[in-house]
């Protein structure tokens, strides 16, 4: 690569962020840290009628809360600015009326009725609906009478009528369209405003972007994208059209089947670290069997040629699997951070941080997202309010109530109060009762907890404190006692 490798992210601010504009955002971003390049960010929002309140200021929110940090956009000028679309409306008629002064473009005054009157021939004839170039032949000087007298008008880029335009993608490889089955696109359309494909092709060249990274979708529009370039005189940007995101029906990913917005997934607990590997790995992979990466990780190794052709299929249980696999990397510290906002909202404040940490230690490795250890581990920070119904079925016996009463007369007499002294305390019960431990540890645990599962038995109980222990025990006894 002769010169700095320049990409952009370009979406439109129509509302949420898509997981699949997130991927396209991040490969961009990779791959211009890859080379050392530039990441620009640019607003196209030339579709006035789609554009949502306070979608640019979220969109760029929730790329800085992933990392997908731009080196330049609409709060980080570059030089190249404006990064709005609607505010270099200059431009795009300046191009527009250069396109047209060349042959290579024509003024339109076809109605919205005549063109649909055209697309119900055409699709009645089994005919793909397509412009029929009624104006195409106009002359310049008969156009401009037109729209001196008041006339709508729109302006169309010239397709060649016969043969064809090949291009390479790096994903796709070589791609050839015909002619005859691309479109007189609209260039300006009648409200002054310009079309994607008119605006995309003019920003790109002004901003020097180099490769053109974004998803599959847009694959077609390339030879309009091309031409406009030749007519202009205008270099050809790399392009690399990323696969499809699936739904695992092998469908195309959408809201029917399951959120698709980035931030549905950042207020479900999903870590920023395993949302974005898992993003990358939608389609990309390392060329071996690791699957547990960082940011830094990712630019390192992030390659267009590890990019797949086939479409990548969303699957949440192996994004449940990585935010577990990064919950367990962080720190104690770092997660009491995620966990406190969490224990608030349950009214517990005023946790003493040492507790927490050793609570977060015990349950780190059972954790898929930072609220589970308030809403599954409640009994750590209060006493159980309730006792699983199937639990106590399955494991209390009439004999638990006068075992946990022993037990916890064991308990008062230890001297140490360890994971260790507890263990044995209760297994020395055990084998003067000659019953298995299992006996009286599945009570204990329904007693101390509420729950039949949760960490390891002995370390919860010293975790949890002499006093608490026997203290719930003994209430378990006497709740339990008449059942």
């Amino acid at each position: 690569m002769g010169k700095q490798v320049r990409v952009r992210f370009a979406p439109s601010p129509t509302g949420y962020l898509h997981v699949g504009s997130l991927r396209t955002a991040l490969y961009n971003y990779l791959f211009a840290k890859h080379h050392g390049g530039k990441f620009v960010l640019r607003i196209e929002d030339t579709d006035q009628t789609r554009k949502v309140e306070g979608a640019v200021e979220n969109l760029i929110e929730t790329l800085k809360w992933a990392g997908v940090i731009y080196d330049e956009g609409p709060d980080r000028d570059g030089s190249f600015g404006p990064y709005i679309q609607s505010q270099r409306l200059e431009l795009y008629h300046k191009y527009a009326k250069q396109i047209i002064s060349s042959g290579k473009a024509y003024y339109c005054f076809c109605s919205s009725e005549r063109l649909d009157e055209v697309r119900k021939k055409q699709v009645a004839l089994k005919q793909s609906p397509s412009y029929d170039r009624h104006c195409r032949n106009l002359s310049l000087a008969e156009a401009e009478q037109r729209i001196a007298a008041g006339e709508r008008y729109v302006i169309r880029i010239k397709v060649p009528l016969d043969g064809e335009m090949t291009f390479e993608d790096v994903i796709r490889g070589k791609v050839t369209i015909a002619h005859k089955i691309i479109d007189d696109q609209v260039l300006i359309k009648s409200d002054g405003f310009p079309t994607y494909h008119l605006a995309v092709v003019v920003d790109d060249h002004l901003m020097g972007i180099t490769h053109i990274i974004r998803g599959e979708e847009w694959l077609s529009s390339v030879p309009k994208h091309i031409l406009l370039c030749q007519y202009f005189g205008w270099e050809v940007p790399v392009y690399v059209h990323l696969p499809l995101l699936l739904n695992p029906d092998k469908s195309k990913l959408s809201k029917r089947q399951g959120d698709v917005a980035v931030e549905d997934y950042r207020a479900k607990g999903y870590l920023k670290e395993a949302i974005v590997n898992f993003i990358a790995f939608l389609g990309w992979n390392p060329g071996d069997e690791r699957e547990v990466f960082f940011m830094d990780q990712l630019i390192r190794e992030f390659s267009l040629e590890r990019v797949s052709k086939s479409g990548a299929v969303f699957n949440v249980e192996k994004l449940n699997w990585l935010n577990q696999q990064h919950i367990k990397i962080k720190s104690n510290e770092e997660l009491a951070q995620l966990i406190k906002p969490h224990l608030q909202k349950k009214g517990w404040a005023g946790i003493e941080e040492q507790y927490l940490l050793k609570v977060i230690g015990l349950m780190k490795e059972r954790l898929i997202f930072p609220q589970d250890l308030a809403d599954n581990s409640g009994y750590f920070f209060q006493d159980p309010e309730s006792f699983d119904e199937a639990g106590f079925k399955k494991n209390w016996e009439q004999e638990s109530c006068e075992r946990l009463k022993l037990f916890a007369d064991r308990l008062k007499m230890l001297q140490e109060y360890s994971h260790a002294s507890i263990e044995a305390a209760l297994r020395k019960l055990s084998e003067e009762l000659i019953i298995k431990p299992s006996k009286i540890i599945h009570p204990v645990r329904l007693a101390l907890s509420g729950r039949t599962i949760g960490p390891g038995l002995f370390e919860m109980m010293e975790l949890l404190g002499k006093e608490t222990v026997i203290r719930r025990l003994l209430y378990a006894v006497k709740k339990f006692r008449t059942k």
